[in-house]
């Protein structure tokens, strides 16, 4: 439960992460350019200090996220894998068709031998 508790955490920081990456105000103007009323409003160095703290502490809450995610992570029951498992209970290797075996020499006619032409065929 906690677990995926800060699973959607960190997926709701990542989201708000993308969003601020955009509207920031890059080399050639970004999407900020876009909001010059609200810069004409709180100033376009207060708009940028906003944008920047918050990407920053964005960046900052998904680090601490993913950390505690790793620390309550759910814990394995057992010391065996489950591929192995399933690897050791269904051995369904077919020796006649493992490399090095003659698979495909074994009851097929080869090129070089074929069948005769007035062999009966069967109804």
């Amino acid at each position: 439960m906690i677990y995926s508790l800060f699973v959607v955490l960190i997926v709701i920081a990542a989201l708000l992460m993308i969003a601020i990456v955009l509207i920031q105000e890059s080399k050639g103007g970004g999407l900020s350019s876009q909001f010059s009323s609200s810069n004409s409003i709180m100033g376009v160095r207060k708009t940028t200090d906003v944008v920047e703290k918050a990407t920053w502490g964005l960046a900052i809450a998904m680090v601490v996220f993913s950390v505690v995610c790793a620390y309550v992570a759910p814990k394995s029951v057992t010391d065996t894998s489950v591929l192995e498992n399933a690897a050791t209970e269904t051995q369904t290797t077919n020796p006649n068709t493992t490399p090095g075996f003659g698979a495909g020499s074994q009851g097929t006619a080869t090129p070089s031998t074929p069948a005769p032409a007035n062999a009966p065929v069967k109804k």
